[in-house]
């Protein structure tokens, strides 16, 4: 058996690889067009910033390393340029000539490639995709110095940039069409994000959706909007589509932004072509719909699939959730399953909650709070998606949450987690227990209103607005018409609270507001809890004026969600 392999990364280096574990007398042709070989997209930036100082450290194999160990024929700077279907050959461009290769089984794994609009082909505009495109980025900046940079788009590639850029010492410009980074994220999660940005030194330029770019002697200039961003050099980061030119010429199926089409054993339409990774549409596990999900892992397991069914395995892959992890500076941001947005999109009726535990047992030192948001269908608790911002821990608490989604568990099954604990690592109730408890006690009767509904419940003079911060908290800042009676003297001062109208609760965090309202049900008030309380707020407005929420909160619609 002849298999050859389309793309040398990920998926395709995973595949060539398993094939060759499962089958030693398979000839196996790797066609990489990049010069180099099994690299690893997510460091690239890291090379950048200087925390990775070795670019051999960006490739995990090459092409001796390939033929040494596995007896595989990598050739890296070989593009394929047509899949001849009927004759089960590719055409090969290397070294200005062309020839043919044939197989048995084809993998296709080219992967995606940057969206670029018009200008952006200039010398000192430059994209993050590949090995070249990092050591391209180094070179300018040591041969040229530069002091200022604009990074356009604020997704995972501009957001690791931007913060590698400012390692360098660059003043950086991020240009963000939306109205947040991260897209992937809620707004409330992304303010976190967005405050870490300007602390060190990048300014985040949001909902300016870039309309031109144009070289400029010495520099670029970056439009968007009736604004003109100009710098040194600019890295376009404006995200990515499916690199299918060949599948299309080729006649395969096609699905979503041109994606190929596979089954779950990453056959494509046709029976002898197997395709991974960006280029290949996949099942969202949570939703059942298909989407694009641009990640190593994914890719990697695809890869590995498609290997066990050329082999003769019956491997299955069965969609993902989408679990990602970012560094920004000093925070952590994790995510995975639906946010708020996509739950919406999706048409599920859903509620979320927002907690703040601290990374281990706070008596311990060093505990610092992340900032969790679960989102959960209504009546049955499902756990739709979770997403953390904070430091240390992060990353698990999503990993977990990850694993819960996939097991279609619920927020009593999260009560139940029997997770590790020690005063370093976690506290007894850990956050992911957490955040069953409070799932569960919304589900059981208490009611939350969220920032995106402030404006509408603040407005309306029916309502009465109740603040269980202590004195002097209230003092520094509170919601406009609230009247402050601490928790501690709340029944005692139940008298001040009118009967007959609807009781908004909050506190710093939303414990304390969530004990006063059950202190107020079990007396006969209607009230709500103001999910994710004053620190969510404060973080949302950038601690702007209390008052300013009432006309219009963070510059959003008001039943945004």
């Amino acid at each position: 058996m002849k298999v050859v392999v389309i793309g040398g990364v990920a998926g395709g280096a995973t595949a060539a690889v398993r094939i060759r574990r499962l089958d030693e007398w398979a000839e196996i042709v790797i066609l990489e067009r990049s010069g180099y070989v099994s690299y690893a997209n997510c460091g690239l930036p890291y090379y950048i910033g200087g925390t990775i100082r070795e670019r051999s450290a960006l490739t995990l194999q090459t092409p001796e390393s390939f033929k040494k160990r596995f007896d595989i024929d990598v050739r890296v700077n070989s593009e394929v340029v047509k899949i001849d279907r009927a004759r089960k050959r590719v055409l090969v461009r290397a070294d200005g000539a062309e020839y043919e290769e044939s197989y048995d089984k084809l993998v296709y794994s080219p992967g995606a490639r940057p969206i670029v609009p018009a200008g952006g082909d200039g010398e000192r505009f430059f994209t993050l995709r590949t090995v070249e495109d990092t050591i391209a980025v180094d070179d300018f900046i040591r041969e040229n110095s530069p002091r200022t940079a604009v990074v356009a788009g604020g997704g995972f590639i501009g957001l690791e940039a931007a913060e590698n850029l400012a390692e360098r010492g660059i003043k950086v410009t991020l240009v963000q069409g939306m109205e947040q980074v991260l897209p992937q994220i809620d707004y409330e999660l992304a303010c976190f994000l967005h405050a870490e940005l300007r602390k060190n030194g990048v300014e985040p330029v949001l909902s300016s959706m870039i309309t031109s770019l144009k070289s400029v002697d010495g520099g670029v200039e970056v439009a968007a909007g009736d604004k003109i961003f100009s710098a040194d050099f600019a890295v376009v980061a404006l995200g990515v589509t499916p690199e299918t030119q060949l599948a299309e010429q080729a006649g395969l199926e096609l699905g979503i932004k041109k994606s190929v089409v596979t089954d779950e054993h990453m056959r494509t339409s046709d029976g002898d072509i197997y395709a991974v990774g960006d280029a290949v549409q996949i099942k969202n596990s949570v939703t059942g719909e298909y989407a694009l999900f641009s990640l190593a892992g994914p890719a990697n397991k695809q890869g590995r699939i498609a290997a066990d069914n050329i082999c003769g395995k019956n491997s299955a892959y069965a969609g993902g959730s989408g679990s990602s992890v970012i560094k920004v500076f000093g925070l952590t941001c994790a995510f995975t399953g639906l946010s708020s947005r996509e739950a919406q999109r999706a048409g599920f009726k859903f509620q979320s909650v927002v907690l703040f535990s601290p990374s281990h047992a706070s008596y311990y030192p060093g505990a610092r709070n992340m900032t969790l948001k679960v989102v959960f269908e209504s009546g049955s608790g499902r756990i739709l998606g979770a997403q953390a911002v904070g430091y240390e821990g992060v990353d698990k608490r999503i990993d977990v949450l990850a694993a819960v989604i996939r097991s279609g568990m619920t927020a009593a099954g999260l009560q139940e987690l029997d997770l590790c604990y020690a005063p370093p690592y976690s506290s007894a109730k850990d956050p992911v227990n957490m955040a069953g408890y409070v799932i569960e006690n919304v589900l059981d009767g208490v009611k939350q209103f969220y920032w995106h509904e402030l404006a509408e419940v603040l407005a309306d003079k029916n309502n009465f607005i109740l603040d269980v911060r202590e004195r002097e908290e209230f003092a520094a800042g509170h919601f406009p018409g609230a009247v402050n009676i601490p928790l501690d003297e709340l029944r005692s001062r139940l008298g001040e609270i009118p009967e007959g109208r609807e009781v908004f609760v909050n506190c710093h965090s939303g414990l304390r507001s969530y004990i006063a309202c059950r202190i107020l049900m079990g007396r006969g008030y209607a009230c709500r809890n103001f999910s994710g309380g004053w620190r969510l707020f404060a973080a949302i407005t950038g601690e702007a004026e209390a008052a300013d929420v009432a006309r219009q909160p963070c510059g959003l619609p008001i039943n945004g969600v």
